[in-house]
């Protein structure tokens, strides 16, 4: 029996649980009393509505599900944004689908409604995927409109992405199923074809209260912009369906009558599973995230068939890199190692850290995979990189910066998990969120943050201890510990994956046995999105 391993496992396990958990209570959006009012309309919820229309025994890929989680506390909350958005797939076609959820706040967007719908369009457009709009909203949250309406990155952004994509050919197909309001009524009306349901759609600049007092108009919302006035009178819509099912039945044989899309030729084979027991992850990983542990166990439960050819495996060890499979798909590997490993020079590495070789390493296999048409998958538990006098000397700011060109300059699509720590700089060698990975997801044991809670937590101690006593406060040992823990406390809750998924700093958090998923339909989106950009890291410091 190995105590460390059970005990490891129990605490993944936990954390597993609690995330499951916590999702359910997000899936219920608007509570039990809201869903029944919609149901009482004749409305499928925003869920059902994307189960009903996808294929069945297909998997979904939800992107942002804990967006705005724990945010927006005064308002009452808006779960997953108050959106389900996701990769789903329609009559065969792989696709991505937004659903408003009508149960909370009837749809209303908050300002992280909208960076989630700005990201689901961003997959789309990177991966020319078609979209499938299903709008039931009643338009932007105007307690809050200053932090969402006339910014680059707001609301008005979803409509010039809709014609943007429309010029690039990526299908747009929207459904009418609720409320459709003002500057919203864009979104259905840019995609490529609008549907309306009758009875409970409807779409307008303004509604009947807003007309009434703008020029004294009495005019009930029905006849202003329901779906006999937009499919028989102003030719708005498209098509007019007579329920929930109806439309989604239509959408569905749409979709099946797409032509195929391009293929970017990534390399796919029988998948096979990892021969070892990918059960095993949640024993290996350990419950302390500065333990060390060897990458290379986790790699070998993640990969097809337990095979890595790793590339310079015995230079820059604090880095593995390496060709191998994840569902048939070729990937290529940059894993961050969490043992300590002692190098030929005879300097002993920490696990975790990115030294000069590993960065060197990383940066040359980086661009053999994009000359290679590769794509490329990065596993994240990384402190930062190495630092002091002998780093320095050594030149890791160039090593540091050749890697993080790399990364950026990438042209294959790029899939990251952040499986422990996700600190500084490396994060963003490590192709963190800003370094446009395709997708991006966590596992519960991730900690996102610009440095460890423990070193962060002292640097904001003297700071405030200078603070009060520039203001003449003297700081008993007492006083300091209750300090200290306060801002431990705090910091520590922003490195959870659950605060950086909120943000949607990644796309969400996952089960780790769902890792082989995430990447294998990442690469099948990627895949429909042929490379036309050449690869070209201009000027690298060496």
């Amino acid at each position: 029996m190995n105590i460390e391993f059970n005990k490891n496992e129990d605490v993944n396990k936990q954390l597993v649980y609690e995330l499951k958990t916590r999702l359910k209570k997000i899936y219920a959006g608007g509570g039990e009393k809201n869903a029944a009012k919609q149901k009482e309309k004749g409305k499928l919820l925003a869920r059902e509505r994307i189960d009903y229309l996808r294929d069945e025994g297909t998997e979904f890929l939800e992107i942002g599900a804990f967006a705005a989680d724990g945010m927006y506390v005064a308002e009452g909350g808006c779960p997953s944004a108050g959106v389900v958005t996701g990769i789903g797939y329609v009559s065969g076609r792989q696709c991505i689908i937004v659903a408003n959820d009508a149960t909370v706040k009837a749809g209303a967007w908050f300002p992280m409604t909208a960076k989630k719908n700005l990201r689901a369009q961003e997959i789309a457009m990177e991966n020319r995927l078609p979209v499938i709009y299903l709008v039931d909203s009643a338009g932007v949250y105007l307690p809050m409109q200053d932090e969402i309406f006339p910014d680059k990155e707001h609301f008005g952004r979803m409509f010039r992405n809709n014609a943007l994509m429309s010029a690039e050919g990526i299908v747009q197909i929207s459904a009418i199923m609720g409320s459709c309001v003002a500057g919203g009524a864009y979104l259905p009306i840019m995609s490529d074809e609008a549907m309306i349901v009758e009875g409970t759609g409807s779409v307008f600049l303004a509604g009947s209260y807003l007309v009434k007092s703008a020029i004294g108009e009495d005019i009930d919302n029905e006849t202003l912009g329901g779906a006999t006035t937009h499919c028989e009178i102003s030719g708005v819509t498209d098509y007019k369906h007579p329920n929930d099912k109806a439309c989604l039945d239509s959408i569905r044989k749409i979709m099946s009558m797409l032509g195929s899309p391009e293929n970017a030729g990534f390399d796919r084979i029988k998948s096979a599973l990892p021969k070892l027991d990918e059960q095993e992850l949640y024993g290996i990983l350990p419950e302390n995230r500065e333990k060390p542990y060897d990458m290379r166990d986790v790699i070998h439960r993640l990969v097809d068939n337990s095979e890595l050819e790793e590339y310079k495996a015995l230079f820059g060890q604090s880095i593995i890199c390496g060709l191998a499979r994840i569902d048939g798909w070729a990937v290529g590997i940059v894993a961050n190692q969490r043992k300590v490993v002692k190098s030929k020079k005879g300097e002993m590495q920490f696990g975790g850290v990115i030294y000069s070789d590993s960065a060197d390493k990383a940066s040359r296999f980086i661009m053999n995979c994009n000359q290679k048409k590769i794509p490329l998958v990065f596993l994240q538990d990384v402190t930062g990189f190495m630092v002091g006098s002998r780093s320095e000397q050594g030149g890791i700011i160039k090593d540091g910066a050749k890697m993080v060109n790399a990364v950026a300059n990438s042209v294959v699509p790029k899939f990251t998990i952040v499986i422990g720590n996700s600190y500084g700089a490396g994060n963003y060698a490590m192709c963190g969120k800003a370094y446009d990975p395709r997708l991006i997801y966590a596992w519960p044991s991730a900690k996102i943050a610009v440095m460890g809670g423990s070193q962060a937590a002292k640097v904001l101690l003297q700071i405030q201890e200078a603070s009060l006593k520039a203001k003449g406060k003297v700081i008993t040992p007492e006083k300091e510990a209750e300090l200290l823990k306060e801002i431990t406390d705090r910091y520590n809750n922003q490195t959870t994956p659950h605060y950086a998924a909120s943000r949607l700093w990644v796309d969400g958090i996952i089960d780790p046995l769902e890792t082989r998923k995430v990447i294998s339909m990442g690469i099948e989106a990627a895949n429909q999105s042929p490379i036309k950009k050449a690869f070209n890291v201009g000027i690298i410091q060496t």
